[in-house]
């Protein structure tokens, strides 16, 4: 509060007849420090340091995005180069997965200690070294530990970019700025496809390069997370930080006020850690977060992004076709997601999205069961069609990138690495698990395998309209206070 009270007095000397009735806010109980601020409207100066942080930021996810797209268009370069079995490149495909998992691991503990803009050097680090491995390999080993590497860096990216954008966003434009991670995550995917029907496989390792290096270049011209300079007692930093970010003519004193009182709060009442996590205090949080990322991957998220091709195939339609029809309404649906978040809040998207999900499943599983039947012939290849674009385009519009944002939103700055670690990793782990079992289901019953699919979503639409909250247009303090019932009157969002 002595820094407060300085930001204060330096605020009074600049502009002494708008500020010289207002008073200082007073320290208050933990009760009743994380109330609502003002609504925040940034200098023009602000603006553009928050547009290129998210930038810098999304390079990250951009970086994400190309890991997860090479192996689909880098397959027949490999195979043919360097003589891979099916079982050797299926364990290139597969690695970067377990990768991720001691990413995730890591992710918290990396953020935590290293901040934000450090965590995200680590994880540029991983990615470079892996896509050199993978562009120098000679054999199975040499891409075996490249895409191992990469999946850590992006396991720890996946944590770090929504949290970054999260905690220097003004609350009334967190949602949208937070979404841009799944739009370039898609980019890089698609860029993938793209580059990758124009050039070698090697060449294509290479521009994986690419964004990682952008981002590293960048950090150096980007501020740090202030919740995380004021969490680590850099006051001095959190100051020039949240300033930087806000503009230097727009009164930072209520923000800075809830920021520097939640965080004093928090250390009082939790020292943090895995065995803090695990109160029941913070019992909420973990529900809704592990919950959002169970119902993302079990419902059927991989078995559509990894084999939409083969669906396409078994349904009798050209996969070339739908890969392209698929990739353009994800971008699409993927941007309208980004304009409407704001707009609309976090809940009725993601409600949207869970049904459209669970319908394209319904349409997949009935196209396949109409040629298990051998009738309706003329339907089967509309049918897969409409379900693989509906669910991906609906998946993309809320499911994609809204658990991130929420996650981002709804844990404490002093739990926040291991619950970050501790979602991302069950999030990898259920990509992870649904990859695998796939095909058996598939072998099982390829209708079954894709109402089983829809049942998980039906699930899901519940479990958010009952425990989801509302994180629209809140200050992140507000949000964690209500949640863990730190507000005078201990309820939860609606």
């Amino acid at each position: 509060m002595q820094q407060l009270r300085r930001v204060t007095e330096m605020e009074e000397s600049q502009a002494p007849s708008e500020l010289a009735t207002q008073q200082l806010l007073p320290r208050v109980d933990p009760g009743e420090f994380c109330q609502p601020g003002g609504s925040l409207t940034a200098s023009s100066s602000g603006n553009w340091v928050i547009l290129f942080s998210s930038l810098v930021a999304v390079c990250g996810s951009y970086a994400f995005g190309n890991a997860v797209g090479y192996s689909s268009p880098a397959e027949t370069g490999i195979v043919d180069e360097l003589g891979l079995t099916t079982a050797d490149y299926s364990i290139f495909g597969s690695i970067l997965t377990i990768g991720a998992m001691l990413g995730a691991l890591l992710s918290g503990k990396v953020a935590d200690h290293l901040g934000r803009r450090g965590a995200m050097w680590v994880s540029d680090a991983f990615c470079i070294v892996g896509w050199l491995a993978i562009f120098l390999a000679k054999d199975a080993s040499w891409l075996d530990v490249g895409r191992f590497l990469v999946g850590c860096g992006i396991g720890i990216l996946a944590y770090v970019v929504p949290i970054y954008i999260a905690e220097i966003m003004p609350k009334n434009i967190r949602g949208g700025f937070t979404s841009l991670n799944q739009l370039l995550l898609g980019l890089g995917k698609a860029a993938m496809f793209i580059v990758g029907s124009l050039v070698n496989w090697r060449i294509l390792a290479l521009t994986g390069i690419v964004p990682c290096l952008l981002q590293i270049l960048g950090t150096f011209f980007i501020p740090e997370s202030p919740r995380w300079l004021a969490k680590v007692g850099r006051e001095n930093d959190f100051e020039a930080s949240l300033r930087q970010l806000r503009g230097k003519n727009t009164d930072i004193r209520q923000e800075a006020s809830d920021i520097l009182d939640c965080i004093e709060t928090m250390h009082c009442i939790s020292k943090g850690g895995i065995t803090e996590l695990l109160q029941w205090k913070y019992g909420y949080s973990l529900m809704v977060g592990i919950g959002l990322m169970i119902f993302q991957q079990f419902g059927g998220l991989n078995a559509f992004a990894f084999y939409s091709s083969s669906i396409f195939e078994d349904a009798g339609f050209s996969s070339g076709m739908g890969t392209i029809a698929s990739a353009i309404v994800q971008v699409l649906m993927t941007t309208a997601g980004v304009l409407l978040i704001d707009k609309f809040g976090r809940r009725p998207l993601l409600l949207a999205s869970m049904g459209g999900a669970c319908l394209g499943c319904v349409f997949t599983g009935l196209s396949f069961l109409l040629q298990d039947l051998n009738c309706g012939k003329g339907l089967v290849s509309g049918l897969v069609v409409a379900g693989v674009l509906v669910y991906l385009g609906s998946f993309e519009l809320g499911m994609g990138g809204i658990p991130w944002i929420i996650m981002s939103e709804i844990f404490p700055i002093n739990v926040k690495g291991p619950a970050g670690s501790m979602v991302n990793l069950v999030s990898w782990t259920g990509s992870w698990i649904v990859a695998y079992t796939y095909s058996y289901l598939f072998e099982w019953s390829s209708a079954g395998t894709f109402f089983i699919y829809a049942g998980v979503c039906i699930i899901g639409v519940v479990f958010i309209m009952k425990l989801v909250p509302e994180t629209k247009g809140r200050a992140l303090e507000e949000i964690q206070a209500s949640i863990i019932g730190i507000t005078a009157s201990q309820g939860a969002l609606p």
